[in-house]
């Protein structure tokens, strides 16, 4: 009732994991630089102080090419990577990502009255799907879960370990 909201979403390519996100009334910059921060302070938490060679993929909005965006980015030793205008395949994860938080969100639960319902209700999506839904594309387990089996120093998984019943 409130109007529009627009949420942003930091998604991990390998496990899929939400990041960082924010929901606003406006589709500023500082909405995708709110949600690049908690990513950044996300890995940082988990020890990833050092983000060189890491790549930020997204579509050509303008939020997305300004300035500050791009600063930062450079600024974290991120790599920036857009989208082509037009291809349906130029940031298929985020639309996906975006169309089961619509489905499993913001539709059954709706009509919403205030972003801050919104930004209230994600902050819970993004709980659960990271670390309760299972995800196809990490092995049929929650995010967080898959990303706990790679071995950084062996750069692949490792198999969960199993206890006798």
């Amino acid at each position: 009732w409130s109007g529009m909201v627009y949420v942003a979403f930091v998604i991990d390519a390998y496990s899929r994991r939400i990041l960082g996100w924010r929901a606003a009334t406006s589709m500023k910059t500082s909405l995708v630089l709110d949600a690049l921060e908690m990513a950044i302070w996300a890995r940082g938490r988990h020890g990833a102080t050092d983000l060189t060679g890491l790549v930020h993929h997204n579509d050509a909005g303008s939020q997305y090419t300004s300035i500050a965006f791009t600063e930062r980015l450079a600024a974290a030793g991120v790599d920036p990577s857009v989208g082509s205008v037009g291809d349906a395949y130029d940031n298929a994860l985020a639309e996906s990502t975006i169309g089961l938080f619509k489905t499993e969100l913001i539709k059954p639960r709706g009509p919403w009255r205030t972003c801050d319902q919104v930004e209230i209700a994600t902050l819970e999506y993004v709980d659960w799907y990271n670390h309760r839904r299972l995800h196809s594309g990490a092995a049929d387990l929650p995010p967080a879960a898959f990303e706990a089996l790679y071995d950084p120093t062996k750069h692949r998984l490792t198999q969960p370990e199993t206890q006798p019943i």
